[in-house]
């Protein structure tokens, strides 16, 4: 592979004076690397996309916005906030499905310093509550559901705006969306530091109620300079190495991406979102997701981008639609959220045609990516997730936080803007959670000789089975190159003697037969015998996961028997 050419176009891309020179800023009293030429707020990055007034920016089922009509509305918004007294500094919560509003809603309050508090759809009401109060914002916009949802807490909204959208007649009480987007007020000036709340993003509360994660104007940024560096420096290394030049007369495409995950995630937001309209591109929403009506509406809009979480790619792929429906369109297809399996990597570049595989590793307290790879570089390190991008340093650590030798494993340290400013009305658990800048990823990571990094597994998720150390990820990633595997989860079972066994939790694919004698067969020949699951189960339903994707394992374990395992 070309990875002196990667180097090479890495240095050219990052000097000074280039695209992404990199500078160092001090945030918080602490010296950090950032893009000199970032913008200096997203009120700004947003005010540029003015200059794409006749484009379509959003399509939602029968419904399109350009971006004219998005500015207007967004005007509007920020307008009527203003009016009632909403100002920099202070807090506006978005609970609703992926509706074109809230991006409208997003835009408006960033760009007057207001900092939006991404509320998770499918919370329930307790959980509604303690955001709510958590976060104490000055107004809330939300869809029906969420709002019955907030009905069930008596006295949780006194004081606070409570705007409904897609009810023709809100309750008493609450305002109904047209009432806001019908006013003539224009958005209010704003000086806004960089280093101030842009949004807070709940972390996922698989354990106790979740963390509000406070990312700034300057992470967000930052972000969105890491994808595009990421892209970049990729197809400049590649066209070198290469020769094949692109044809300097040929347009160049406007993205259009279907975004099949949830807007109140760093996946959806701040990489996808973000990354489309800098670029005046459109967004394709989906009422919840389906892969069936993703490849239909893949086909009707031409979508060029497909980011969301592996399993959504997983069941793209495998829908037997797939042959009938057109593709042709597609340029990237991947996502994060957590780790593509490397035979999903593979069966990506082979089964769509035009669709080249993409990954960013990332968290939301890294207001998005820390890596990113795709194409060639994906395909030639189908396990690995990419380098980390120049706005961070990097380093693995032991359980005493001191460097490992290069190559070892440890837990996967970073420092940069792009890391978070910490968790609101936690100071002990963001005392925990950055050191000096650092932030702990809690995933065990190494890095290799061009700087790729792999993640082995999650910390809290290794499963210790007699002193020995057994990664999930590398059983899930070996249980998947079986043909007959749809999903699989990996986890620790208490046991008395060894302390931990390996159990996992298997769907197939519909028509596939495969038993317990059979899967172990399979991994008998790909990896040791101490990491074969010792418990297996197949599931007849799809394994559970949490709005962002992810697998509960700590729920699933709990509902699993061990005398039922095979």
């Amino acid at each position: 592979m070309h990875y002196a050419e990667l180097k090479r176009a890495w240095t050219e891309l990052t000097a000074p004076g280039a695209p992404f020179e990199i500078a160092i800023v001090e945030v918080g009293g602490i010296a950090l690397r950032a893009y000199r030429h970032a913008p200096p707020d997203i009120r700004a990055l947003w005010l540029s996309t003015g200059a794409f007034a006749d484009r379509t920016y959003l399509v939602y089922r029968g419904e399109r916005l350009t971006y004219g009509q998005a500015h207007a509305q967004a005007d509007a918004i920020a307008g009527w906030l203003a009016a009632r007294g909403v100002a920099s500094g202070d807090r506006v919560a978005i609970a609703m499905r992926n509706y074109p509003e809230w991006l409208l809603v997003y835009w408006a309050c960033v760009s007057m310093g207001v900092a939006v508090v991404g509320m998770n759809a499918w919370w329930v009401a307790e959980e509604m509550d303690y955001a709510i109060r958590d976060c104490a914002p000055k107004a809330i916009f939300c869809d029906p559901e969420r709002l019955a949802r907030i009905a069930e807490c008596p006295g949780l909204t006194d004081g606070i705006e409570v705007v409904v959208t897609r009810l023709d007649e809100p309750p008493p009480g609450s305002v109904a969306w047209s009432e806001v987007i019908g006013s003539d007020l224009a958005m209010p000036a704003a000086d806004i530091d960089p280093d101030a709340d842009a949004c807070i993003f709940y972390t996922s509360g698989t354990t106790g109620f979740p963390k509000g994660a406070r990312l700034t104007h300057r992470g967000c940024l930052a972000n969105l300079m890491s994808m595009a560096f990421s892209g970049q420096v990729q197809a400049l290394a590649t066209m070198r190495a290469t020769g094949v030049q692109p044809d300097p007369g040929a347009p160049v495409p406007i993205p259009i991406a279907l975004l099949p995950t949830p807007l109140f995630h760093v996946t959806a937001n701040n990489c996808a979102a973000y990354a489309v309209t800098a670029a005046g591109g459109t967004l394709v929403l989906m009422h919840r997701w389906d892969p069936g009506e993703a490849l239909e509406l893949i086909e009707r809009e031409r979508v060029t981008a497909f980011a969301g979480v592996p399993v959504m790619a997983r069941e793209l792929i495998g829908h037997p639609d797939l042959p009938r429906r057109d593709t042709s369109s597609l340029l990237t297809l991947g996502g994060g959220g957590a780790q593509l399996q490397p035979d999903l990597v593979g069966r990506i570049d082979a089964e769509v045609a035009t669709a080249r595989p993409n990954t960013g590793y990332g968290m939301t307290e890294t207001c998005g990516i820390i890596t990113a790879v795709a194409a060639d570089f994906f395909i030639d390190k189908p396990d690995s997730c990419g380098p980390a991008m120049p706005c961070y340093e990097y380093k693995c650590v032991d359980d005493e936080g001191r460097a490992v030798p290069p190559g070892a494993l440890g837990e996967l340290w970073v420092r940069g803007v792009q890391v978070i400013k910490g968790y609101l009305n936690r100071p002990e658990e963001t005392a925990q959670a950055i050191t000096d800048g650092w932030l702990h990823t809690g995933d065990v990571a190494r890095v290799d000789e061009d700087g790729f990094i792999f993640i082995v597994d999650r910390k809290k998720d290794m499963v210790l089975r007699g002193g020995e150390n057994v990664y999930c990820a590398e059983v899930e990633a070996s249980i998947h190159r079986h043909p007959a595997v749809a999903e699989c989860c990996v986890f620790g079972v208490v046991d008395e003697r060894l302390g931990e066994e390996v159990g996992a939790a298997i769907v197939l694919r519909a028509g596939e037969n495969l038993g317990p004698r059979e899967l172990r067969a399979h991994c008998e020949g790909i990896m040791a015998r101490h990491k074969i699951p010792r418990y297996l189960w197949f599931l007849a339903d799809p394994i559970p996961r949490n709005a962002s994707g992810k697998f509960l394992k700590r729920q699933l374990r709990e509902s699993l028997s061990v005398e039922e395992a095979g």
